[in-house]
């Protein structure tokens, strides 16, 4: 899609660049792109670091990877300010900015050697042939493939063509590198071999990464910080144990890994009723009143699945359920069972093998679950459940 709005101007380098942010340090403040009448990024403001992994964690549409085209030159925000390493890069083009980005398409030249994919950049910047060789070598080293460098890219894998990108990209010494799903195209097996890699790499070259997915997986696996993102905006900004521990909204407890969410009214701040019983938190969210419709939250690894002891529930006892087993799928190191509670409400847990209870389909069982690991939002934030990891 094209904007219909014109560029934006080229902004005084002397007026808003900034002596005091190191090289490696990117600053998006009150950032906005429309096309048309879309909005694609809504007045987002976000700071990385010099040497952060940083991930734009969102579904298709989200607007991350219009914001990664915005820091590498291919778009112009409508409104806002960007920074790389303390120079306002508005209107500058993306060959005179000091970033490089990967792509989910390798598109080496399938005619060169890999040496003379890596080396291309250089040799169009007529840096010197003595330090072409030496810089190629060295970039090949860090992605451990200096031993192919005399082969062309169809005699390698897709881990390894990925792995030249790279080089491709690091010889140039950026001080921001982008990624824009650069793992999308590989196997399962392979795109986590290389998710260690790249973030061995990175921990390695000390450069920034920004790097776009929507796979929860990646950017919980490599990132220092992961930045969620929906129809524009930034959800949350956090390290990978507070999105995951501390979401702010049920979206963010939704979108990343599993989550059981009961539908309930709120009594007070730690206290509600669900459908099929009372549920209570620990944590008391400020958002959350009496009377308000909220959901409970709470992860399979949390629930704890027993059989029927036979002794008689204490009635309205909190987070304390009976249930029929609806299925069980053995998932090596855990088992993963899904429980009908009643009253059009499942629940999902997930226990480690040597300890889950031998329980199987049309069994009677027993969910429980602690306070400490419930969360409750106002149901309005209410977030996707199912296929988290599709666009």
């Amino acid at each position: 899609m094209t904007a219909t709005t014109a560029p934006a101007p080229a902004a005084s380098a002397t007026a808003r660049s900034r002596a005091d942010e190191p090289t490696g340090t990117v600053v998006l403040e009150n950032v906005t792109k429309r096309f048309g009448t879309a909005v694609a990024v809504d007045n987002i403001t976000l700071h990385v670091e010099p040497g952060e992994f940083l991930s734009l964690l969102g579904p298709s549409g989200c607007g991350k990877t219009t914001t990664l085209r915005m820091l590498a030159g291919f778009e112009q925000p409508d409104e806002g300010s960007i920074r790389i390493s303390g120079q306002d890069v508005l209107g500058i083009p993306p060959y005179k900015r000091n970033v490089n980005t990967v792509f989910q398409a390798y598109a080496l030249f399938p005619h060169l050697t890999i040496a003379e994919n890596v080396a291309y950049g250089l040799q169009q910047t007529k840096v010197p042939k003595a330090e072409i060789r030496t810089r190629v070598a060295d970039a090949l080293d860090m992605v451990r493939m200096r031993t192919f460098a005399d082969r062309k890219p169809q005699q390698l894998s897709g881990g390894q063509q990925q792995r030249i990108a790279l080089a491709r990209a690091l010889v140039n010494r950026p001080s921001v590198l982008l990624l824009d799903e650069p793992l999308g195209a590989l196997d399962r097996q392979l795109r986590e071999e290389m998710q260690l890699e790249l973030k061995l790499l990175q921990s390695r070259v000390g450069i920034s990464f920004i790097f776009v997915t929507h796979d929860q997986h990646e950017a919980l696996s490599m990132s220092d910080r992961i930045a969620i993102m929906r129809e524009g905006r930034i959800e949350q900004l956090a390290d990978a144990d507070t999105i995951y521990g501390a979401p702010t909204n049920a979206y963010v407890a939704g979108f990343i890994g599993q989550q059981n969410f009961f539908e309930a009214t709120a009594k007070d701040a730690t206290t509600a009723t669900s459908a099929v019983g009372p549920v209570t938190t620990a944590s008391a969210n400020p958002a959350v009143h009496a009377g308000d419709a909220i959901v409970a939250a709470v992860r399979p690894e949390f629930v704890q699945l027993a059989a029927p002891s036979g002794d008689k529930k204490a009635p309205g006892r909190a987070n304390v359920f009976d249930g029929t087993i609806l299925s069980s799928s053995h998932l090596g190191e855990t088992v993963q069972f899904l429980i009908d509670l009643g009253n059009d409400v499942s629940v999902q847990a997930r226990l480690p093998t040597p300890s889950a209870p031998r329980l199987s389909e049309g069994d009677r069982a027993t969910v429980t679950f602690s306070p400490d690991s419930v969360q409750f939002f106002p149901s309005e934030s209410t977030a996707p459940q199912h296929d988290q990891n599709k666009e």
